[in-house]
């Protein structure tokens, strides 16, 4: 289901570090864990656990090379990501109109 897709990915980068990693990911064509711990105060391991959730979540290809894993961005995930949050962004517009914020208690 594409809301459930959605709301994985969205939690996948609901943490700081994983932005970071996602950011140092988009610095670069790909780079290794190593990589990505030369750029954040962190031990290898959490940044490992880190990119693991950001994969599962299918934000990040990996692929081995030699003995290091490569991470690299998947584009077509974020791009899914920015549809499905443009569509929210437009619902809201629309029922903005429906019901006037002079109408709605506040608490």
């Amino acid at each position: 289901m594409a809301t459930e897709k959605a709301a994985d990915r969205l939690k996948a980068l609901g943490h700081p570090v994983r932005l970071s990693i996602v950011k140092a990911l988009a610095e670069g064509d790909c780079c290794c864990c190593a990589d990505v711990c030369s750029r954040l105060p962190l031990a290898q391991s959490t940044v490992s656990q880190h990119l693991k959730v950001l994969k599962d979540a299918g934000l990040v290809n990996c692929r081995r090379d030699g003995v290091r894993s490569a991470y690299v961005l998947n584009p077509a995930a974020f791009a899914e990501l920015k549809a499905d949050l443009d569509g929210i962004a437009d619902l809201v517009e629309t029922a903005a109109g429906a019901c006037p914020a002079s109408e709605v208690a506040n608490g």
